[in-house]
C-alpha cells in the first residue's frame, strides 16, 4: 500500500534548488505475481513530464543519463526503442562502484532473507502489467479521480478537452474488467507510429474502464522515446517514483531473444520521503533508514546462478549487468513484468528459481544525489 505524502516540493541536494511542483497523495494495492504466491502492490499516482505526440513538453530538461554507468544497446518492444542507448534505463551498472552511505544505512533493512518474486503472469490470471501495442488512434478524452491529476498529467489537447490521449478504448487495463481492488490498473499504450526511434508511450494509472468517448484515471503520463527528458521534479507518474513503467517490466520478447539489455522495476514495502535520479517523486516516510525511489540495486555478481537456465537465467544475468530500480511501494523484492499468456510454461519454474534469490544478495549502487523534499 503506497502512501504518498503531499506537499510543495522543492528539490534539494543535486546542486541547489532545481524549482518546484505540487506533490501529490494516493495509495493503491498492486498485481500478484506468477501461478502462486502472495500478492504483490505498486501503488502509484499522479504525472507531468514529457509530451505527447503534437504536445508540448513539461519536463523540467533534466537529462535520464545523470543516474551514471555505461551505455547498453538499449530495449526494444514491439519494433521500438524503448529510450535512447544511454537512458538511465538502459546503462549497466556492473562496474560502478556501491553507495557507501546507503550501503550502510539502508542496506540492513532492506529484508534481506526474504526471496524475489516475479509479479507478473498470464491475462488469464490477470497477473502483472498488460501493455497494448499499436497506431495512435482517435482523441480519449482523459477525466481524472484525483485533485493531483490535472496538475501533474501532461496535456494535450483536443476538441474534447485538455488532456486527450490517443489510446484505443479497448486497451488492456490491469486486473482486466473486474474491480480487482488489489491492482492498480495501468494502462500502458505503445504507439507505433513513429517506430523504429520516435514511438511515444502513453501510461495511465488508476484506470476505470472506458464509457462513452474516453477513460477516467488518476494520473497520466505521455514519454517521447527518443528523449531522456526527466519528468519535472516532484512530479510522480503514473509509477510513486515518476518512472515510465514499461521500461523496467520483465517482458516476453525479451526473453524469447535471451537478453533483457535494461533495468528492472521493483517494489519494497516501505521507502523513503526522498528519490534519486532518474526518478522525480517520493512517497514514502521521513526515515533515512528506509530506501528512497530511484534507489538503484544490482544482484552481486558472486551470486551463484550455474544452476539457473532459461529464464531465470536471463534475468539473473540482467540483474547483475542492469540491475533494478526502485519504483513503487509494494511487497519486497517483487519484481514487475508483463502480463502475457505466453507466460503459462515458466512460471512455476520462475517462482521457484527466483525465490532462491534473496535481499542479501543484492548491493546498492551509487547512481546519484538524494533528493529530500521539505516536511
Amino acid at each position: 500500500m503506497r502512501s504518498s505524502i503531499g506537499t510543495v516540493l522543492t528539490v534539494l541536494g543535486v546542486g541547489g534548488a532545481l524549482g518546484a511542483a505540487v506533490a501529490c497523495g494516493s495509495s493503491s494495492d498492486g498485481s500478484s505475481g506468477g501461478t502462486s504466491g502472495t500478492s504483490g502492490t505498486s501503488g502509484t499516482s499522479g504525472t507531468g513530464g514529457t509530451s505527447g505526440i503534437s504536445g508540448t513538453s513539461g519536463t523540467s530538461g533534466t537529462s535520464g543519463t545523470t543516474s551514471g554507468g555505461v551505455a547498453g544497446p538499449g530495449g526494444m518492444h514491439a519494433g521500438c526503442r524503448i529510450f535512447p542507448t544511454d537512458n538511465a534505463w538502459n546503462r549497466a551498472v556492473d562496474t560502478e562502484p556501491l553507495d557507501a552511505e546507503l550501503m550502510a544505512s539502508v542496506m540492513p533493512g532492506l529484508a534481506l532473507g526474504t526471496g524475489m518474486h516475479p509479479d507478473w503472469g498470464t491475462m488469464t490470471d490477470n497477473y502483472g502489467i498488460p501493455i497494448t501495442v499499436g497506431k495512435a488512434a482517435a482523441p480519449a478524452r482523459i477525466t481524472w479521480n484525483t485533485t493531483y491529476g490535472p496538475d501533474e498529467s501532461d496535456p494535450l489537447a483536443c476538441a474534447l478537452g485538455p488532456f486527450c490521449y490517443p489510446i484505443p478504448l479497448d486497451a488492456k487495463i490491469e486486473g482486466g474488467t473486474s474491480s480487482k481492488p488489489a491492482s492498480d490498473r495501468h494502462v500502458l499504450f505503445l504507439a507505433t507510429d513513429g517506430a523504429p526511434d520516435h514511438c511515444v508511450l502513453y501510461e495511465l494509472y488508476n484506470t476505470q474502464n472506458p464509457s462513452g468517448s474516453g477513460f477516467t484515471a488518476a494520473s497520466g503520463a505521455i514519454w517521447k522515446l527518443d528523449s531522456n527528458a526527466l519528468r519535472t521534479e516532484g512530479w510522480t507518474s503514473a509509477d510513486a517514483a515518476g518512472l515510465a513503467v514499461l521500461p523496467g517490466l520483465v517482458r516476453i520478447e525479451e526473453i524469447k531473444r535471451g537478453e533483457i539489455p535494461h533495468a528492472l522495476r521493483f517494489t519494497m514495502a516501505s521507502s523513503r520521503q526522498a528519490y534519486i535520479h532518474p526518478a522525480t517523486h517520493a512517497a514514502g516516510d521521513a526515515d533515512a533508514s528506509l530506501p528512497p525511489m530511484g534507489m538503484r540495486v544490482r544482484l552481486k555478481a558472486s551470486f551463484d546462478d550455474s544452476s539457473f537456465t532459461g529464464a531465470s537465467k536471463v534475468l539473473t544475468t540482467a540483474m547483475k549487468k542492469y540491475g533494478l530500480i526502485l519504483a513503487d511501494n509494494g511487497s519486497n523484492w517483487y519484481v514487475s513484468g508483463e502480463s502475457d499468456n505466453a507466460w503459462e510454461p515458466e512460471m512455476d519454474a520462475l517462482i521457484s528459481k527466483l525465490g532462491g534469490v534473496k535481499g542479501s544478495d543484492f548491493e546498492i549502487v551509487k547512481t546519484g544525489s538524494i533528493v529530500i523534499p521539505p516536511k
